[in-house]
């Protein structure tokens, strides 16, 4: 929780500024971090859970997004790509709730994190990332190891992630 807080929270957000929407948020870490920040999450208890703690958290159906178009100056969808065997379908509707020129930061496990998971679906690299953010219709304006940029680390750590940041075309 202190690497988090301290250090990849405040890293990510660095990237995000105005009305940002956390998609897949669980247990509401980065709502907590960053104020005025509203999530979003399929899972009914998560959901209850983040309310009775006054967050912002609306329940969605897979791949559909309760809000209205261009809404959002900043998407965060960190640990959930690699979920999705069809992520067009959720990029599709962040791109459709984001604004013209918004952010949207991404974020995916590195080997030893993906294999600690059994429903994990798709493995990213880097080019991997970029491929299927950028045919979603998003520009690719700079990657993120987290928590460091060391080759090979993604393979020894568990929670090394890769992070794209990208702009909405």
């Amino acid at each position: 929780m202190l690497y988090r807080k301290y250090w990849l929270y405040p890293a990510l957000c660095r990237n995000l500024r105005g009305r940002v929407l956390d998609v897949g948020c669980g247990m509401g870490d980065l709502l907590r971090h960053r104020p005025g920040t509203t999530g979003v999450d399929i899972n009914p208890h998560a959901v209850e859970w983040c309310r009775t703690q006054g967050l912002d958290v609306h329940l969605m159906r897979p791949d559909i997004l309760p809000f209205e178009n261009h809404v959002f100056q900043g998407v965060m969808l960190d640990n959930v790509l690699e979920h999705l065997l069809q992520p067009l379908l959720l990029l599709g509707e962040i791109r459709r709730v984001l604004a013209p020129s918004g952010i949207l930061v991404v974020g995916v496990p590195g080997q030893r994190g993906y294999n600690s998971d059994p429903d994990h679906k798709v493995f990213y690299d880097a080019t991997a990332l970029k491929g299927v953010v950028e045919t979603a219709g998003f520009c690719n304006l700079r990657l993120l190891h987290m928590p460091f940029p060391i080759p090979g680390l993604g393979l020894l750590m568990r929670q090394y992630c890769l992070y794209g940041v990208f702009e909405a075309r």
